[in-house]
């Protein structure tokens, strides 16, 4: 059984049907997406749980051990490869 999707308005009118609690509008996900920070290697759903919890650069993020960033709504195990990668190019880990 698949749940019910809503039509949704976002704040700038875009229409846009979702079945989940997820309030973000894929057309602004789509508008807002960074073109040359690390965050444009990760999914919306990563990067928007990322800002929320104030991540906003790979030092933060190495600040996190990858228990911890999984435990954040939104960031799940296809994500961390990719942030394991991003944070080795610069020569950071997540925190052990």
């Amino acid at each position: 059984m698949t749940a019910q999707k809503s039509l949704r308005v976002c704040e700038k009118g875009h229409k846009y049907f979702k079945s989940s609690e997820c309030p973000n509008c894929p057309t602004c996900d789509k508008e807002n997406k960074p073109k040359s920070d690390f965050f444009s290697k990760l999914s919306s759903p990563a990067r928007n749980a990322l800002l929320h919890e104030g991540v906003d650069t790979l030092k933060e993020l190495s600040m996190f051990t990858e228990k911890e960033i999984l435990k954040i709504y939104g960031i799940g195990p296809a994500s961390l490869p990719i942030m394991r990668h991003l944070l080795e190019e610069e020569g950071l880990a997540f925190k052990n």
